[in-house]
């Protein structure tokens, strides 16, 4: 028996969707038998990836954010891809308190919030094609890193 799940959802890349992605993700790893912290902390950092693609990677413009799990027993894979600006600097970017929109008070903590949440993550992104972000967790392992 394959204990391998997979999901690919696709919407537009509107604020109200964001909500929409953290019920899909929650509904999706279900099977991993989670506890309800832990089903809060992927819904909080893919919440918080969806929204990075929102506001930063498409700027009120039209595009779409594509959500991928993957389950395996109890292991999560998720990855957050966009079509829009994309990042110069991840390394920069992904720094606590950095924000490209301060005007618009965003707090520069959503990859900080990924990696406090997740077991490991990974930014891929190209200035003018896009932004990919790559988390991992293994449910049931508090505390333990992502092999």
């Amino acid at each position: 028996m394959n204990n391998t799940n997979e999901m690919t959802v696709r919407f537009s890349g509107n604020a109200q969707n964001e909500s929409f992605a953290r019920m899909v993700i929650a509904a999706f790893i279900t099977g991993t038998n989670p506890t309800l912290e832990e089903v809060s902390d992927v819904k909080t950092a893919v919440s918080e990836a969806v929204t990075n693609s929102i506001i930063h990677g498409y700027r009120k413009k039209s595009g779409q954010v594509t959500v991928y799990a993957k389950v395996t027993g109890r292991k999560i894979y998720i990855e957050i891809i966009d079509f829009g600006d994309g990042i110069s600097d991840v390394k920069k970017a992904m720094e606590p308190m950095f924000t490209t929109g301060p005007e618009e008070e965003r707090s520069g903590m959503g990859f900080s919030f990924m990696e406090a949440f997740m077991d490991k993550i990974e930014v891929e992104s190209k200035v003018g094609e896009g932004t990919t972000v790559k988390m991992w967790k293994e449910i049931g392992t508090a505390g333990r890193q992502f092999e």
